[in-house]
């Protein structure tokens, strides 16, 4: 399994790429320094700056039409990737 597990696109993230930062969701257990090789094997840039949170899951509830469900979504791991000045990371790439 990868340490990288997708990109996220969203227009945040998109403001931040303008600034050379790009944002993944990462394995849980997964460190700075193994995200950063990572990186850098993927796309061969050079990393500048790794920071990561945990992003908590969010309570949803739902109206059925016998009762209402409640629960939670996923709790996972976001890395924020600075990379070096004049590098770009191309997602779209090979489509």
């Amino acid at each position: 399994m990868s340490i990288i597990k997708r990109p996220i696109l969203t227009e945040k993230t998109q403001d931040l790429q303008k600034g050379g930062q790009y944002v993944f969701e990462v394995a849980g257990k997964s460190n700075k320094i193994e995200i950063a090789k990572e990186i850098k094997k993927m796309y061969g840039v050079d990393v500048t700056s790794v920071n990561t949170l945990r992003q908590f899951g969010k309570k949803k509830s739902r109206s059925t039409k016998t009762k209402i469900t409640s629960g939670y979504t996923s709790t996972f791991k976001k890395a924020i990737v600075t990379v070096a000045k004049g590098e770009v990371i191309d997602f779209y790439e090979g489509i």
